[in-house]
């Protein structure tokens, strides 16, 4: 009898890749709405400008938005669009905890059913087959596809 072969596995930089791509989502969701924090809902928008630009959180979730697009574009040289990016929807559950906890954010039953459904989208989409690769001759595990 021949061993079934076994699933595919994603290399460890995609799964970090994820990972950081999920995390650095989180710090600018939350680094944004502390930026405006003190800003009047009323107010205009040259005034939400100024309220943010005068928070260095604004500062740290631009930041990010920078280590976030160089993480990504190193996350798509190795793994599907189409199976990587629905992952990122993983940060719904980290900004909807940490809304709650530190920001004193109410949180519904609606709004937990509706996180609910995206983990469950999110765990049918990591049991599709994928492929994971890079530019032609190179392994997608190569440390090769971070180089310069």
């Amino acid at each position: 009898m021949k061993p079934e072969p076994s699933a595919p596995t994603l290399p460890g930089p995609v799964v970090a890749g994820l990972a950081l791509a999920v995390g650095l989502d989180t710090v600018i969701q939350i680094a944004g709405k502390r930026s405006v924090a003190r800003v009047p809902a009323s107010a205009a928008a040259a005034a939400t400008a100024e309220g943010a630009l005068a928070s260095p959180l604004f500062y740290l979730a631009m930041l990010a938005f920078g280590a976030q697009l160089w993480n990504w574009v190193r996350v798509l040289a190795r793994a599907d669009l189409s199976f990587a990016q629905p992952f990122t929807a993983l940060s719904y559950l980290t900004v909807l905890a940490i809304s709650a906890h530190s920001l004193h954010e109410r949180i519904s039953a609606a709004r937990l059913a509706g996180v609910a459904l995206i983990l469950t989208g999110v765990f049918c989409v990591s049991r599709t087959p994928f492929q994971t690769g890079g530019p032609a001759g190179v392994d997608p595990g190569s440390p090769e596809l971070f180089r310069p």
